[in-house]
């Protein structure tokens, strides 16, 4: 059975028993959701994010462009591969560097 995490994203294809899958475990999603490319996949259950976003330069009244790389847990029942587009949401801290989920694999 598949729990609804408050966001409207598409559920996993696979189910799994992992604790920590905000949709077949306990965790819960809260705050802020990035949509970025998947830059690293080499560790168990955590993906490095690349975040791209637009920033203001006041001096001169434009943006530049810039980017964070963010560390995110991967459950088990989500294909990740790297160079995809993925959607992280905030959760609890579950260690010292990784605070988002990811909670949909663009197809």
């Amino acid at each position: 059975m598949v729990r609804n995490i408050g966001i409207s994203v598409s559920p996993p294809r696979r189910s799994c028993e992992d604790i920590n899958c905000p949709f077949h475990g306990k965790l819960s999603v809260r705050g802020r959701v990035f949509t970025g490319t998947l830059v690293s996949a080499k560790a168990r259950k955590m993906v490095v994010v690349e975040h791209q976003y637009s920033r203001p330069v006041t001096k001169y009244k434009r943006f530049e462009r810039s980017k964070s790389k963010m560390h995110a847990y991967a459950p088990e029942c989500m294909d990740v591969i790297e160079g995809k587009r993925v959607r992280i949401a905030e959760c609890r801290p579950l260690t010292k560097t990784v605070a988002f989920v990811v909670i949909e694999v663009e197809q």
